[in-house]
This record gives C-alpha cells, structure tokens and sequence, in this order.
C-alpha cells in the first residue's frame, strides 16, 4: 500500500551513523519483500522508508507505503549495492508553470502531458492510492490537460500487461503507485523510453536507468505514529493497541516494530498486537477481516486502532468510531479536515499525491532525474504522526519526537536502523 503531504530536506549525519545506517541496509530482504531504502553519500543525513508503502509509506511507498511506507511499499526488486544518488537543492513552493510541465514531460510532441497513474489498490480507498489519483487530476485540471488514464487494483502477476496498456494510450508521465507491481519496470522502461517513469516505491526499488523513485524512512514515521498513539493511551489510562496489516510483509513489520518502540517511550507497560486481516499478500482490502479483528481487539481490551490499510481503511474507521475506539488513518495528509462520519484520532502520514507533487517539481527542477532515487526526510509536516485534536502534552510528546529524528540522536538512529535491518533481512 503502502501508505500516505509535505517536505523540505535534512543533512549531516555523523560518519559513524552513515556506516551504520549502509550495514543495516546492506542487510538485504526476504524473496518476496522490497529492500530498505538505503541513504545516500551525498546525503547522510537522511535515512528516511511502505511504501510504499510506503509502506513504499512505496514498505512504500508506500502501504509507500500504502500501507509503505505507502500502508507506502513493498516488495519483488532484488536491493543493489550502490548507494542512491540524492538531488541536493530544495524544491522550489512556486508551482512550475505549464510550458514549463509541457516542455519536460511531453513524450510524443502534442503540446500536452497525460498522465497515467498504475495503482496496486482501489483508486477510491480515501487512503494512499487516492491522494495519488486525486493529485494527478487535479494536476491535470490546473494545467488544462487531459484527465490522468488511472488503472487501479493492479495484481503484481498482471502489472507488466496493465502498465503496457496504458503507456499505450499516449501517456507521458507514468506514476507507479507502489513497488509492489514495480517488477516488470526494467523491461517497460526499455520499451517505453519516452515516457517519464516515476516510482512512489515506498522502501525502494533497485535503481533503473529509465525510473525516477522517490522513497521514505518507514521506521522513523512509525516512530512518530508510536509517540502519539502511546500518548493517546495514557490520557485514555489504557496500555492495549492493535495494528491491523495485511499478512507480516517486510515493511509492515518495520512499521509495527517502529510503533512500538515509539510506544514505549511514552510508557514501557503499553502494548500494541498485530493482527494480520489479508487473505493473500497485498491484501489490504479486505474489509471483513479486518472489521471482525478490530471487534475481537476491542474485546481484549484495545483501545487504540491503527489500520495499516487500503480499501479496508474506512470501514475499519467506521466501526472504530462506533465503538468509541480512537483510531489512526494510515497515509492520507489531509484525515483531520475530512468530514466524513469518521472520529479520526489523527493519522500516519505517508501521502503519495504530496510526495508525487514535491517529485514532479524536482523533477522540473532538474533535481530528479530518471536513475536517480529522492529520500523524502522524516519531517513534521511532511509525513509521520499528525493528531486531530491534541491536548498539549500530546502535542509537544510528537513535536519532541520529530525534534529527536531530526538531530539524528545516534541511539535512536541505531535502533532504528536496526528495526529496518531486521524486518528486509527476514529476521
């Protein structure tokens, strides 16, 4: 899924943290699972995750990810040894004008860009794959281009067919929602050489001469997503929580272990229980498993829900609101203006329209180019916890936590990494 608005970027991490950080990467991930998103030499500083989610969030990305991460992120690509190369300016606030959009995306010279966007999960989820969706056609509208061609509930066994369908209705820029079904891109990059390939991968992908990425750190905004629900429970004078996945991938348990440990340092007694609800991987859809596990947590004593999500997000939110349960969207930036019946609590973000926004400037820019992968920093603001109504001690606990991130505290940095390390070495 991956999954989850945005961005400005960090720099110098010590020497000993980048060493560190390089070994926990270097620790691969399983078969079937994404590798961790590595940080670069030219940035240090920044380690950032489904998703995919998150997720990529694209563990990406995610859930990048989608539930990355990204839920932002996500698996299939084997990891590289090298390290990504990082752009090194700031994104420009100002919007790039439209000849300026024409003039680098317009693949096949008709004086306009169209826009195909590829998602893993349903384009209407109002989670990580719909504020790509919804980005891309207001995008679109602003600019006076043609609607985006969206394909949605792409399977990976049918990923390579569905994206060439669409490259073939005259796109020029294809947003891959998720590393997911990012395993056909080294042959589709080739056969589609004009069009802009850009990856929301969440945890990341193996670097392509034809794909722009953009990853994130689902560690470090689990990290933020475990102060806040931890402080959420304290002000309740509870200590159970569940998180509600798909089925233990590689990025969900580096989100859930992160959550914990940001649990804990809020209180050492609260405690958070995985419950997977998919019926095969990449099932974060599955509205009736997961509702049925949110009434047997509550049953044991839960009291705080964070459904790590796609299609099964709102419905998870429903109930959770009918139960008096607080609750956490995963990935979307904009869950506390939201009027939709739901009693959000706050939410994980890790959203893929804000990071494909801040991508596409860069890109315009010239700071992103294809074969190069962008590290979104974890960043108040950017991503992680945002709650919807904070007392202030909630309210300072998440801003000391990004305030910690954001020194790159070598003990947090280390458990952190090693969080990651372990969930893409299948330990």
């Amino acid at each position: 899924m991956s999954n989850q608005s945005r961005f400005t970027r960090s720099k110098q991490l010590s020497a000993f943290l980048m060493c560190s950080a390089l070994v926990v990467a270097a620790c691969g991930g399983d078969d079937d699972d994404t590798p961790a998103a590595e940080p670069t030499a030219e940035e240090t500083a920044e380690v950032t995750a489904e998703s995919t989610a998150e997720p990529t969030e694209e563990v990406s990305e995610e859930p990048t990810a989608e539930p990355t991460a990204e839920p932002t992120a996500e698996p299939t690509a084997e990891p590289t040894d090298e390290v990504s190369a990082e752009p090194t300016a700031e994104p420009t606030e100002e919007a790039p004008e439209t000849d300026q959009i024409v003039s680098t995306f317009d693949a096949n010279g008709d004086g306009t860009v169209t826009i195909g966007v590829a998602a893993a999960g349903p384009r209407d989820d109002n989670g990580y794959y719909q504020s790509l969706v919804d980005f891309a056609e207001t995008f679109s509208e602003e600019n006076g281009f043609a609607s985006p061609i969206v394909s949605d509930n792409i399977g990976a066994e049918e990923a390579a067919q569905a994206m060439s369908d669409l490259a073939q209705q005259g796109v020029d820029i294809m947003f891959v929602g998720a590393s997911e079904i990012a395993e056909p891109l080294p042959d589709l990059t080739e056969t589609f050489p004009d069009i802009f390939w850009y990856c929301n991968c969440g945890a990341g992908f193996a670097e392509l001469p034809g794909l722009a990425q953009a990853t994130d750190w689902g560690a470090a905004i689990h990290y933020t997503a475990g102060v806040a629900m931890g402080q959420t429970m304290v002000e309740q004078g509870s200590t159970q929580s569940v998180f509600l996945g798909c089925c233990d991938l590689n990025f969900e348990r580096e989100a859930y272990n992160a959550t914990l440990a940001g649990m804990h340092t809020v209180d050492e007694n609260l405690t958070m229980e995985y419950v997977a609800t998919g019926d095969f991987p990449f099932d974060f859809d599955n509205s009736a498993n997961a509702t049925a596990a949110l009434t047997n947590a509550q049953a044991n004593g839960a009291t705080v829900a964070y459904p790590y999500l796609g299609g099964a997000l709102d419905p998870v939110g429903q109930l959770a609101t009918e139960q008096g349960l607080a609750v956490f969207a995963a990935g979307p930036a904009d869950i506390c203006e939201r009027d939709d019946g739901i009693d959000w609590t706050g939410s994980i973000v890790f959203d893929g329209g804000a990071y494909a926004e801040r991508a596409l400037r860069l890109i315009i820019a010239g700071e992103l180019g294809e074969g190069t992968t962008y590290q979104f920093p974890t960043e108040q603001g950017l991503n992680g916890a945002e709650l919807c109504d904070p007392s202030p001690e909630a309210e300072a606990a998440v801003a000391d936590a990004f305030a910690l991130l954001g020194s790159f505290d070598e003990d947090l940095m280390a458990q952190l990494g090693a969080i990651s390390g372990e969930a893409y070495s299948g330990g």
